[in-house]
């Protein structure tokens, strides 16, 4: 199993919308590095539920990889923002996951802790200037920030 971090921006999907859903396809990624690390995610992977744009950023739940491989819809949508004219159902440009809702944690995790506990070697949203929806972590790195999230004391 792998660790990864995904962002959304909670105005356009939050981890909410992600709970009361329990499942949904992680469509509009269009950048290639990213779409690159989607194309690495497998069945079974976790992903941190990232929320960018907002203030304060930062770690605000879990989810599961379910499905990996799939033609992101929207790229055939010439409605859509996310169209793609020099994509075909033939040979699709851009891939994506299913993703199933894990837990919400009881407390974001900011980004100004996240930059107190790691550097941006270790965790790339931490990277100044990084601005990719979707990357790898570390399996300590994603231990070390599941230990963060359980020591929270309930409210």
């Amino acid at each position: 199993m792998k660790y990864w971090l995904i962002k959304s921006e909670p105005k356009t999907y939050s981890i909410s919308d992600m709970k009361q859903e329990k499942t949904c396809i992680w469509d509009g990624v269009r950048n290639y590095q990213a779409r690159n690390f989607l194309r690495q995610m497998n069945q079974g992977d976790l992903a941190f539920f990232y929320h960018s744009n907002t203030i304060p950023p930062g770690i605000i739940g879990l989810v599961k990889i379910l499905e990996s491989g799939i033609p992101d819809p929207t790229q055939f949508e010439p409605e859509s923002k996310y169209y793609d004219p020099k994509s075909t159902p033939n040979a699709p440009r851009w891939q994506t996951v299913s993703v199933e809702f894990v837990e919400e944690f009881p407390k974001l995790i900011s980004l100004a802790d996240l930059k107190q506990q790691f550097t941006g070697d270790e965790l790339l949203v931490v990277r100044k200037g990084n601005r990719l929806s979707v990357m790898p972590v570390a399996e300590n790195v994603a231990e070390k920030i599941l230990a963060i999230k359980d020591n929270f004391s309930p409210n």
